[in-house]
């Protein structure tokens, strides 16, 4: 048994390296990705989307010439286990989701799925095993439309710079860059100021 052009062995060791463990979304999301080519026909040019931003962007990443990258993957986060590959010209495509109805036969994948245990009490042996002896059992295919004109990419348009910071950022974002507007996930010392800015206290006043 093959995932892609990888044995399920050296597939492993590929999501290992690529993800930093074996996760078992990532086994799930190869068969998932192998049954979505498999129903699109010879030579479509195709882009993908995942429902979910856990693990199988990585698997659409590592078997297809899709990257979030290269703008070919879109990442809509539904929380919804699925994936979708579509002529990047028409829309017409194939949709595949892990389906909840058929996993009562697969204990150990449904414990993990629908985090009926806690992790340390799962065995991921047998996860794994069970996983890949249910291959693509487990999965529902669609045939499905997508809108490419909503997924078109955007470019960034003009470039300004900010303010604040002196960097570049798309002008469309505003008087100043989304990190300087507040967004930004670092932490601020309260010595440091922005280039080209000193920070001033404030006046003292006799009433104060």
């Amino acid at each position: 048994m093959n995932i892609g052009p990888y044995s399920i062995e050296d597939y492993m060791h590929l999501v290992k390296s690529f993800h930093g463990n074996v996760a078992p979304g990532l086994i799930i999301g190869g068969f998932m990705v192998d049954l979505a080519k498999s129903e699109l026909p010879d030579g479509v040019l195709f882009d993908a989307i995942s429902e979910t931003k856990t693990c199988l962007p990585d698997a659409l990443q590592l078997l297809t010439p899709c990257t979030i990258g290269n703008g070919w993957l879109k990442v809509m986060d539904f929380g919804r286990f699925a994936l979708c590959l579509y002529d990047k010209y028409e829309g017409k495509g194939v949709r595949v989701f892990l389906d909840p109805e058929k996993l009562n036969s697969w204990p150990e994948i449904k414990t993990w799925f629908f985090k009926l245990k806690p992790k340390s009490e799962q065995d991921p042996d047998a996860l794994r095993d069970q996983i890949v002896e249910a291959g693509t059992d487990i999965l529902t295919v669609q045939h499905v439309t997508v809108d490419t004109a909503s997924l078109q990419k955007k470019g960034k348009g003009a470039i300004a710079l900010c303010p604040s910071c002196g960097e570049s950022y798309p002008a469309k974002d505003g008087a100043a860059c989304l990190a300087c507007q507040g967004n930004s996930p670092y932490k601020k010392e309260p010595h440091d100021a922005a280039p080209g800015l000193r920070i001033v206290s404030k006046p003292k006043n006799d009433r104060d």
